[in-house]
């Protein structure tokens, strides 16, 4: 009997050491899976912000180069009218707004919205990256410089007259006040700090306006040339941090997306300990208590998985179990927060976006037929209003694993970060004062048509616009140029595009057109829509119109079509004189 009892505290503890030495294993494969997911998405999310700044960074340094392009300068020292211009366009710039400077290719000062010593000193270390970014042919972007306690970032364009660079433009950015940190502060999530820092380490941008003009720590500035995201560990305030870098930015800028150690990995990590300690002292219990072997040994394991739920069911993610056919078979409590509705027993094919669907069909039969597959897609799931919202997908062919026993999705919500680049495209590609096309978007799509058809170019420009503002103020000015921009849209067919490509000059574009007539016929009616009277801030205001017309047909130059309409708008204007007029309405 005494032998018996032996053997069956034997069989017990051996069975308990085995299941236990099973938890633990599971737990450390759970736990090194979840960190490596949960540390791909980070660096993923910070190589995605990285790329948003790099991006309005270039929009930054385009909408300077626009500026200069559309609009002829004297370059003579302290004139008045380039002053005047330079002023006007510091006043509406998105981006610009402390000011703007023109000097040689020396550095010599010919103008500028301010006084000298009102923007920063030639000689500060700031200019070194925007120095270099010129000397390679590509726009200059500074570090931070302060004057008189405003820290600005410097970004620089050369003027090119004929073929070749004959001064320099240089836009200065109040970084405390400007796009970045708007964007930034809108984004802001209290478990992390996201940073835009320059070459030297200095906060330029931050989701805490606070942290804007300190520096970060030394093992986050040894990586900021890192193309790659990277992280970054080291100590601040006593605490262990980690921060995922993205650098290599213009200008030597970097993103990066600190936060402490604890609120990174900490949660994960702390449940999976408590785990194992539980883990272990069931195995303790059972091994001295033979009469409750079994009930120990069902305790050990409900709480497991109860712990291992929970793990799932409260993480922000949506933690999804799909089978062979795509039907949802298990969906973490997230995701009915997000999405508004239960999606256990849907497949997951009806809740995608009609668009995504094909693309996801052909990703999930290339994951069933390989053995432990990974796919990453960025899709929209539908929510129970009928809205839909971008999620990352990371999905996991575990059909081999019995315990899984299916295709496990985690997917993370990115709405957010999606919709940002969206505005960061469209704004690419817009005049913000009117929202009609810019000369980029022209560029593009005139290309696109002279592939294949023939287009008509309309090339219009305002007459009498020019006192309108001077009497007025801009204001009013821009209102004119909105309600232009209205009227010539009424004006044009489906396929028809319309662009500004200047202060208030406009181009129509006409695909198909092959005949003088219908786009002279509309020319005419440009005009006589132009010179119906129009209400701005209360005034009845009058202009006229300059109308450029060219014929180009398909494979010509899109360059030089547009010189040809805009060289045929001159002709125009040479013609009878049409001033603009106003008065009070």
């Amino acid at each position: 009997m005494r032998l018996r009892s032996w053997l069956v505290v034997s069989v017990s503890a051996a069975l308990l050491l085995a299941i236990g030495a099973v938890g633990i294993s599971v737990n450390r494969s759970a736990l090194r899976a979840a960190e490596t997911v949960h540390r791909a998405d980070t660096l993923a999310l910070a190589t995605n912000n990285g790329s948003l700044v790099e991006q309005l960074l270039l929009v930054s340094a385009k909408e300077l180069n626009d500026f200069v392009t559309s609009r002829p300068l004297s370059l003579t020292p302290g004139d008045a009218g380039d002053r005047a211009a330079l002023i006007e366009y510091a006043n509406k710039s998105t981006f610009f707004t402390y000011g703007l400077t023109i000097t040689d290719l020396t550095g010599n000062p010919i103008n500028a919205t301010k006084p000298a010593n009102l923007f920063p000193d030639r000689d500060a270390i700031g200019w070194k990256p925007l120095i270099s970014g010129l000397a390679l042919g590509r726009p200059g972007f500074s570090s931070l410089m302060t004057v008189k306690d405003t820290l600005v970032q410097a970004v620089a364009v050369p003027i090119v007259v004929g073929s070749d660079p004959t001064a320099l433009i240089y836009g200065f950015i109040p970084v405390r006040k400007g796009q970045l940190q708007a964007y930034l502060e809108k984004l802001s999530d209290p478990s992390h700090l996201s940073l835009v820092v320059d070459s030297s380490g200095t906060v330029g941008a931050s989701s805490d306006p606070d942290a804007v003009g300190t520096v970060v720590d030394s093992a986050v500035i040894r990586q900021l040339r890192s193309t790659e995201s990277v992280f970054v560990t080291y100590r601040a305030g006593g605490r262990s941090m980690i921060a995922a870098v993205h650098g290599g930015l213009p200008g030597g800028w970097a993103y990066v997306r600190a936060q402490s150690t604890a609120t990174f990995d900490g949660p994960v990590r702390n449940r999976s300990l408590t785990i194992n300690l539980a883990l272990l002292t069931m195995l303790l219990v059972g091994v001295a208590g033979l009469a409750v072997l079994g009930y120990r040994s069902q305790l050990v394991r409900r709480r497991a998985e109860e712990r291992f739920a929970a793990l799932v069911e409260h993480a922000p993610d949506v933690v999804t179990v799909l089978d062979r056919e795509g039907a949802v078979v298990y969906s973490s409590p997230s995701g009915q927060r997000i999405l508004g509705f239960v999606a256990v027993g849907s497949s997951v094919f009806d809740l995608l976006h009609p668009d995504d669907r094909e693309q996801v069909r052909d990703r999930f039969a290339a994951l069933l037929a390989e053995r432990g597959g990974l796919e990453r897609m960025q899709v929209r799931v539908a929510q129970a209003d009928g809205n839909h919202r971008w999620f990352d997908f990371t999905a996991s062919n575990q059909l081999h694993n019995a315990a899984l026993d299916g295709i496990v999705i985690n997917a993370r919500d990115i709405t957010d970060s999606r919709e940002m680049q969206d505005r960061l495209a469209h704004d690419a590609h817009h005049d913000p004062l009117t929202g009609l096309p810019n000369r980029r978007r022209l560029q593009e799509r005139l290309t696109a048509s002279l592939q294949h058809t023939p287009v008509g170019v309309l090339f219009v420009d305002l007459d009498g616009f020019k006192p309108v503002n001077d009497e007025l103020g801009h204001e009013a000015g821009d209102e004119l140029l909105r309600q232009v921009g209205e009227r010539l849209s009424s004006c044009l067919r489906p396929t028809d595009v319309l662009a500004r490509v200047g202060g208030d000059e406009f181009v129509l574009l006409l695909p198909g057109v092959v005949g003088g007539e219908d786009a002279g016929t509309l020319a005419v009616r440009l005009r006589e829509v132009l010179a119906e009277p129009f209400d701005v801030a209360g005034h009845e205001v009058r202009i006229g119109a300059s109308v450029g017309l060219h014929l180009a047909g398909p494979g010509e130059d899109p360059d030089e079509v547009l010189r040809t309409a805009d060289q045929a708008m001159y002709a125009a204007k040479r013609g009878p004189d049409r001033p603009g007029r106003h008065r009070a309405g």
